[in-house]
């Protein structure tokens, strides 16, 4: 793995330069691997078209680290070079979803241009350099949700209707709160925090804001391997689930939102995995970890699958993160949720 990693960082030295002014960035909207794209290619009831915002983590992050990670085939936290959820969902309301913000050689992140302000190893308020994320590979850069909104609010001033706000945030506060029961403050914390957020974005225009839940993390490989077997994590996904749910109702906000259930959601499709059309559950990863560098989905490609089919095939990524098929039937269950609101019809 240290010879691996050793590669890696020698591409991204030698190379990165290069991508940088050959593709101004990267990590863009745009078709992905097989399999990527909803399948609800129709478009939305009233073909209601709009512009696609999104704010969160890794698992919305449409290539902020990609100018570097594409050395390597990688770009997004999932199996590259298929797309992620926020991806898929603003091609379903014909947008292009590109990157906010990119990373460059001396691991400065510049703007780019795009509404995509998502970014891996994001929490809710925490300053990133409270913690070691990848640090050896992209530095210890990433914004938290609520600089993503204001450095949003600071370029374009406002939200307005013909805009889809993607927000989905709260992993990171999770994974690293430690244990109950100390963990139980700095979770309801991030919880709350978002809620305000949501308020934010709401009284700055914001018509369409969807709000995801958290996913039952102790179910995610990293789960299952961990001591417990998972029962921390998912204790305290509940948790932030609960706590956010009751701040968006205390500040008025339940009604001025769609809210999307992604922890039932998840449930449900590990444990129907087989008739979602994955061969493997949430037990095993498509990212070989002796040939991804880091053992990060940021960092796979079709080279460290393992096997030729594993973006279709498999639930997760890496320990973490979902597979180009499972954020594509994601993208659905969230358009789906947007319908059942009424939006567009």
């Amino acid at each position: 793995m240290q010879g691996i990693n050793d590669k890696l960082r020698a591409a991204v030295f030698a190379i990165s330069a290069v991508l940088l002014f050959a593709c101004g960035g990267g990590g863009g909207g745009g078709s992905g691997g097989s399999g990527s794209g909803s399948s609800t290619a129709a478009g939305p009831a009233g073909g209601v078209t709009l512009q696609v915002v999104s704010f969160g983590d890794s698992l919305s992050d449409v290539g902020t680290y990609a100018p570097l990670a594409s050395a390597v085939g990688g770009g997004r936290f999932t199996t590259n070079p298929g797309q992620v959820w926020t991806q898929d969902v603003a091609q379903y309301y014909g947008d292009t979803l590109s990157a906010a913000y990119t990373i460059d050689i001396t691991h400065k992140l510049s703007a780019h241009g795009g509404l995509g302000y998502a970014e891996g190893g994001s929490t809710v308020a925490t300053p990133a350099n409270q913690y070691d994320f990848l640090s050896d590979v992209i530095g210890n850069i990433e914004m938290p949700v609520n600089q993503q909104v204001s450095s949003y609010l600071s370029a374009h001033g406002s939200f307005n209707a013909n805009q889809l706000v993607l927000v989905w945030a709260g992993a990171n506060d999770v994974l690293r709160a430690g244990n109950l029961p100390a963990a139980a403050p700095i979770v309801q914390t991030a919880a709350t925090t978002l809620a305000q957020l949501v308020g934010q974005i709401v009284q700055n225009g914001g018509a369409h804001v969807v709000v995801v839940n958290l996913p039952n993390i102790g179910l995610s490989p990293k789960g299952l391997a961990s001591a417990d077997g998972g029962a921390n994590l998912t204790q305290l996904s509940q948790l932030f689930n609960n706590t956010l749910n009751a701040a968006l109702q205390t500040d008025g906000l339940q009604s001025k939102v769609i809210e999307v259930d992604s922890y039932t959601w998840t449930n449900q499709v590990i444990a129907n995995f087989r008739a979602n059309g994955f061969a493997v559950s949430n037990t095993a990863q498509a990212c070989d970890p002796g040939k991804t560098p880091d053992d990060t989905s940021l960092l796979c490609s079709g080279a460290t699958y393992v096997s030729a089919n594993a973006d279709q095939t498999y639930m997760f990524a890496d320990d973490l993160h979902p597979t180009t098929h499972m954020h594509a039937l994601f993208a659905q269950f969230v358009e789906q949720q947007i319908a059942r609101s009424g939006f567009g019809r």
